[in-house]
This record gives C-alpha cells, structure tokens and sequence, in this order.
C-alpha cells in the first residue's frame, strides 16, 4: 500500500474506499499509530456510526475481518479514536496519531453456555474465542473470554502499518490500553501487539522468543484443549521451542529438532507449561 495526499492507494494507484466521516479536527503532524477493537458486531456497522452524526467518534481506517480497509479520515487531520489518553509527557493522543479500529467484538462474557458480547449481545463459538486475562488486569482477576483477530485483520494492520510509518515517520505503534490504561482494554490480548510493534518498526527483538517445556505437553492443531494434539506429541519436558504467536495464555511454537521421531512440529500449546530460556 502507499500514501498519496494523505489518502491510502494500494501499490498500482487505485483508490481503497473512503467515507468521509464528520467527525474530523484540527490538522496534525501525526507522531503515533494506535490500535483499538471497535466492540461492534460488522465493520459496515462501524463505519456507518463514525459517518452518522450522532456519534462524536471517528478513526482513520476500520479495517473489517476479511482484511478491507475503509479510510474514513485523512491522516493529517485529527480523527476522534483515542479520549482521554496520555504516553510519556503527551496528553491528548487525538493530536499526536492515527487511529486504526479493527472489526472485533472485544471482550466477552460466558452465559448459556456460549460466549455473549455485552454490548451486542451476539454469540461466538469457541473456535473463535481467546480466554485470557488482560495484562492491566488486578492480580487475581479471573479469565475472560476474547474476539479472536484473524490472519487477515493482521496481515493488513500491516500493510497499512508500514504505509504509514513510511510516509510519517512515526515513533512508535501503542494500543488504547496504552494510552488509556484505567479506560480501556483494546485492542485486547488477542492481539499481536509486541510482534507487530517489532516488525513495524524493525526493532532487534524481532526474532522468536526460545523457550522450553516444564511438562509433558501436548502441542495441538489449535489455540484450546478441544483441537488434535499433533503427531511426535507429548513433548517431554526441557524440549527447547520458538514461539510464532500468542493468542492469551495459548502459543504457537516450532519445537526445535526432532522429538519422538518426528521432526518440524509447528502447533500450539499452553504456556502455563513453558519457561524462558
């Protein structure tokens, strides 16, 4: 993707899609990339409550769950995504950033025996649910279910990631419970923050974390105890893995060299059973 007049193109020129949201401010100098979830139930659903009118809430993308990408502000003008927010000596990060919301619903509560948003009050199946605490969590705060991102969602963040640093040279990629810690909770611990933070701003932690297993531990087809445990599994304990992703306390890890006679495991297992090297 690329920037021209402060409006996303893809590489060949052709225009994405912008709708002009109303709630758009002061020209700004933008110096940050933050990232939200919207805690709606469709990326339409978003971008026609940041264009109405009523809502005083605005982004400069909403990108939906198959990775589209809507532009509803330019990237010089203040859009309305952040609230009351501060880092370091910052207040105000409306004025400092670009606001990126991705089609997800946030957290979510169990009850009747399904994951229920409490705002929409939608359902979700558990192959689509992350249970975790959230890192600015009390000690002692209990599980909570999460809106799984997909590969897509992640693949254009991104994209357009790199677009923008690119063309603004922006200092650093922070979510909204960075920046509003005591306020909000997006985008959530479903999100790859550290790991598209490292390759965003080609940082020299980008390189997989190594670690190794403390138990028996069975790796899986999936992030949850319900998807297949993989061939040469359970690894015995001190076997050394890398690890590709996290979605909450489930991790995706290659396991280094061969184990049980098979090589190139490539899966995902609990990390309550994993200690760094």
């Amino acid at each position: 993707m690329k920037i021209r007049n402060h409006r996303l193109t893809r590489d060949d020129g052709s225009a994405l899609p912008y709708l002009a949201s109303p709630h758009a401010g002061r020209g700004i100098s933008p110096r940050f990339l933050v990232l939200h979830y919207t805690a709606g139930s469709s990326a339409a659903g978003t971008v026609a409550w940041f264009c109405s009118l009523a809502s005083r809430v605005s982004a400069h993308l909403v990108i939906a769950r198959d990775g589209s990408v809507t532009q509803l502000v330019p990237f010089n003008r203040e859009a309305w995504h952040a609230g009351q927010s501060r880092w370091g000596s910052l207040s105000g990060l409306n004025h400092h950033s670009i606001g990126i919301e991705l089609d997800n619903a946030g957290c979510l509560i169990r009850s009747g025996g399904k994951w229920v948003s409490p705002l929409s009050r939608r359902s979700y199946p558990d192959r689509e649910v992350t249970v975790a605490c959230h890192r600015n969590d009390p000690p002692g705060t209990p599980p909570c279910g999460w809106h799984a991102y997909t590969p897509e969602q992640i693949e254009a963040t991104l994209e357009c990631g790199m677009a923008l640093i690119d063309q603004y040279s922006l200092a650093d990629v922070l979510g909204h419970d960075d920046i509003a810690p005591g306020r909000k909770r997006d985008p959530g611990p479903d999100f790859p923050l550290e790991s598209v933070r490292a390759r965003l701003l080609g940082r020299s932690d980008d390189h997989p974390e190594r670690y190794r297993t403390t138990a028996r531990l069975y790796v899986r087809s999936g992030p949850g105890p319900e998807c297949a445990a993989l061939p040469g599994t359970p690894l015995p304990p001190a076997t050394e893995v890398e690890v590709l992703a996290k979605r909450g306390l489930w991790w995706e890890v290659d396991v280094i060299g061969e184990v049980n006679g098979v090589m190139d495991i490539v899966g995902w297992c609990h990390s309550k059973y994993l200690e760094a090297l």
